[in-house]
Parts: structure tokens; sequence; C-alpha cells
């Protein structure tokens, strides 16, 4: 079969290898799609700290598939049966676990980082997925496309949920690459009474208002500052959330949020360039949340793939190049463009 495989920082090979084999207690999955991922460019780029050893693996974590092969253990899947899965596992005993949010473990593993991932024809699904619910069936109308892009919807979704967006908030997004996109389909799926985004490329602002954002700014070109009070009745944005890895763009919205406002860093930055300037006086008299999320939880996964059953949401919208595996240079190289959202292998 192919597989895309990370051989070592900036390094990836497509190669031909066996399918692999199943113990008593898997699944094997025929791959159908699978979408690349920020942090599979990263991996690429940099490695990966739950690599340490930086060995050879398969990457892809976002996947849809058909059930090829069932262990002898299993009784509960079938061959034929078409899923997708949340990548992320916990380690089953620690207090996030146990509480639901397998998410926020540190004990974490996950498929395309330190387990082999989706980027190939067959992928093994793991014991420990199958025990703890990571399998998602899926409904008869939705796709393997819309599924796999139910991992990057389930992370918006948690990051939504931490920051309670609802009819009366006008809500800033900083930043409007695929990830920024997904958070205004979101905002506007909560029926946030106003989104604005924040963009300094004009093709992403473009596709910011094509997805439903009411207005965009460069704030290269106008003060922020001014623009959010302008729109805001004078207050500042009541929920802010920054999608782009800049210090810059976290240390301003301490300036930009309204009193009791939320804010939520949902990008991450570079190592070494993760310390900002904090005015902590803002958030102690404006009453402020400040906050994080990373990941999603199994149900939080759920219920994005019950999003997409309900049309409530069009994913495909966001698939701007389909390939194949053995395209992967290519598409690699193209889905760091500023005009693409997602690419999409079709396996």
């Amino acid at each position: 079969m192919l597989a895309v495989v990370y051989q070592g920082k900036g390094l990836i090979k497509v190669e031909d290898i066996p399918i692999p084999k199943i113990k008593s207690d898997e699944i094997l999955l025929k791959v159908k799609t699978t979408s690349i991922c920020a942090t599979d460019l990263k991996i690429k780029e940099f490695g990966h700290f739950k690599n340490p050893l930086d060995k050879k693996i398969i990457l892809g974590h976002e996947v849809a598939g058909e059930i090829a092969e069932v262990g002898s253990n299993i009784k509960q899947f079938k061959v034929g049966m078409r899923l997708s899965m949340a990548p992320n596992i916990g380690c089953g005993v620690c207090d996030q676990c146990v509480s639901g949010q397998s998410n926020y473990c540190e004990d974490y593993s996950a498929i395309g980082i330190n387990l082999n991932g989706s980027f190939a024809e067959y992928m093994v699904i793991p014991e420990e997925y199958i025990r703890q619910g990571n399998i998602y069936l899926l409904q008869d109308n939705v796709s393997f496309e819309e599924a796999s892009l139910a991992e990057p919807l389930s992370t918006v979704f948690c990051a939504s949920e931490a920051v309670e967006i609802g009819p009366k908030d006008i809500v800033l997004i900083m930043g409007a690459g695929p990830m920024g996109i997904l958070h205004v389909m979101m905002a506007k799926l909560r029926g946030a009474q106003k989104i604005i985004v924040s963009e300094i490329s004009k093709i992403r602002s473009e596709q910011a208002l094509k997805f439903g954002a009411d207005l965009v700014i460069n704030p290269q070109n106008e003060n922020l500052k001014e623009f959010i009070l302008a729109n805001s009745y004078g207050r500042g944005a009541d929920v802010i959330i920054i999608t782009a890895p800049s210090k810059k763009a976290q240390e301003d919205s301490l300036d930009l949020v309204a009193i009791q406002g939320r804010i939520l860093f949902f990008g991450g930055l570079p190592k070494g360039q993760d310390i900002i300037n904090f005015k902590s006086n803002i958030i102690h008299y404006k009453h402020i949340i400040v906050t994080g999320t990373t990941g999603q939880s199994i149900l939080q996964y759920r219920k994005s793939v019950e999003l997409i059953a309900a049309k409530k949401i069009d994913l495909k919208k966001l698939i701007s190049i389909r390939y194949s595996l053995s395209e992967a240079e290519e598409a690699f190289k193209n889905a760091k463009l500023e005009n693409v959202l997602k690419v999409m292998f079709n396996v």
C-alpha cells in the first residue's frame, strides 16, 4: 500500500509498504479520505515532542473510511461499516480522562503523531481507540469527505463551548486561515450578533466574508481598536478568538475586549516565542476571562459529526484541492498557500 511517511525533520516520502496486520482487538480501516492539518505541516518541518527520537511514522489524523477487517475479539463493529474517529487517546485513568476531557491528558497518544496515521491506504485502529469510544459510525447522509473534516470542526466546537458564544455576542476572530474560517462558521451557527475578522491577507479576508463574516479589517492598514469600538457600540468585542500564531494578536486582544468579555488563545505560538506582555490590570478591572483550548473531547467530536449530519454546517466548501497519496509532496506544498483552505487526499 502507499503511505506518506515522515522521514525526519523537513522530509516526507511516499513509500510502498505492506498492509499492516491487526491483532485480535484491533480494526483495519480502509482509508477513503484524509485531509492535511497545520499540525501535519509543522511535524514535517520541526518534528513533534511526542516523537522524541524522530522515528519514521505515517502522518495524518483527519480521517474517514470503511472497515476492511476486524479482530477476532471485536463484536460491535463489522466489515463494511463507515466511520470516522477522534485522533487523540488519553491514558484513561488521570483526572482529565475520567472527567471526559482526555484532550487535556498529559500522557496522550495520537494517530499521525506518535502512532501511525491516516495518510495511507489502510491504517490500524488500536484497541484503546475502540475501548474508549473514539470511533464514530457515520450516518448515511455524511460523506467521507465531510467526516474527515469533523476533527478540525470539533476543535472549533470545543473552543466555542469554552467561550460560550451566543446571540448577544460581538465576536472578533483574529486570523482567517482554515481554522479561522471554521471559527467564523461556528460563530455564525451559534447565532453571534456580529462576526468581525482581523486578517492581513486580502485573499483570506475575502474568503472570510464569503463564509459569513460581517466585517473584515486589515490591522496593518487601519486602527484595529478604533474599528472594533466603532462596530461594537463602543464596548469592544465580547468574544475574541486568536487563531493566528501571533504574539502581537494575543497582546492586542486585551485592548479590544469588552468588560466581562472572553478571550481564547486557539493558535499556539512557536517554541521560544511564547512569552507575551500581559496587561493583567485589564483582566482585574474589566473582569476578563482569558483561556485556551486544544483538541476536543470525544463527546465534542461526536456532536460535531451530528452537526454535519443535521446539515447545520457545510464543510465541503472548505475543500480547496483534492490529491492522491502519490502527490503528497505537491499537496503539502500547496497546503501552505494563502488561497487554500483544506487539502484532501482521496485514497
